[in-house]
């Protein structure tokens, strides 16, 4: 019940903060949206978190003014969000945008004191990556129907996503003057608006340059037809836009369970396949993180419990009295 009325109370305020533009929390948070978009050059994604997490602390916070959202008060409304049960990483995210929001009204002197710098993000749990065997990996794409334009497509899409470790809405993304496909790269504009370069093998260039030479003209059979231009989607769907990442989950969904293969297999799985395989052949730590498009060394650190078994086999082999 509390939740419904929470979603209620959140409704209202969107209507307050439609109605009222001269609103002082209005405007704070309009100006400080502003900031991450232009200085801090954050993704339309991240911008739509920030604003819901603060939202919500606005809508909480009600009547009373910035000035009175001291530390105790925000220590309640902690208090207040554990009531949704939402998870360690939920929370962090929320904790975070809290401190960036009250460290830029302080900078901007638009509040005296900052009482979020003392407020610290629960611990959240440190899961390992879910990644596939290479066996596992070959029986998704040689499971694959690509007997189809649509079935053919998604053959690439997996293709490349294990070659290449990109992020699924990255590769949905992908526009043709992305594509250096003679020199095996393509262009990817990653978290934070961040391009970096990734790149693929001999065989997905192949099956990459056949996919729009030949079967991305037959995919459009709903939508206008028009000439491919530098900003033209690579993957389309039949109404000639680009491929949703909900599409591409699908399908991979589809093959995972035709080949009953008892995983929960994502797109993400595909990304951390790629870390893991580069990894168990002996690629630097840094070259992964290059490739993945890490921001730290320590996002990519977590992949380093796969090679243990590669280590356990090498070691036994060079000290064989070990078994």
């Amino acid at each position: 019940m509390k939740f419904f009325v929470f979603l209620f109370d959140t409704y209202l305020f969107f209507l307050k903060y439609n109605n009222f533009m001269n609103n002082d929390l209005k405007n704070y948070l309009d100006e400080f949206l502003l900031y991450l978009e232009v200085e801090k050059n954050f993704s339309a994604h991240t911008l739509r978190a920030y604003k819901s997490d603060i939202l919500s602390f606005l809508i909480w916070l009600g009547d009373d003014n910035i000035d009175d959202a001291d530390y105790k008060k925000l220590k309640l409304y902690l208090v207040f969000l554990q009531k949704f049960n939402y998870s360690k990483t939920t929370t962090a995210r929320k904790v975070a945008s809290l401190r960036t929001f009250f460290k830029y009204l302080y900078r901007e002197k638009f509040i005296e004191n900052n009482p979020a710098g003392g407020i610290h993000s629960p611990k959240k749990n440190k899961s390992l990556p879910k990644f596939l065997t290479e066996d596992e990996v070959n029986s998704i794409l040689s499971g694959i129907k690509s007997d189809t334009p649509s079935g053919y497509r998604n053959k690439v899409i997996l293709e490349l996503l294990y070659a290449s470790g990109m992020r699924v809405s990255e590769l949905s993304n992908l526009k043709f003057s992305n594509l250096n496909i003679e020199n095996n790269e393509i262009k990817v504009m990653g978290k934070g608006s961040k391009e970096r370069i990734v790149l693929i093998s001999d065989r997905v260039k192949e099956l990459l340059a056949f996919y729009i030479k030949t079967v991305r003209p037959l995919l459009n059979t709903e939508g206008p037809k028009t000439d491919i231009t530098e900003d033209s989607p690579v993957f389309i769907n039949k109404t000639g836009y680009k491929l949703h990442p909900q599409s591409i989950r699908l399908a991979i969904k589809e093959t995972v369970n035709m080949i009953q293969l008892p995983k929960n297999v994502t797109p993400h799985v595909f990304r951390h396949s790629f870390a893991t395989k580069l990894l168990n052949h002996g690629a630097d730590l840094r070259v992964v993180q290059e490739l993945l498009g890490h921001a730290s060394i320590s996002n990519t650190q977590i992949y380093t419990h796969v090679t243990v078994e590669r280590l356990k086999e090498a070691y036994n082999e060079t000290f064989p009295r070990a078994k």
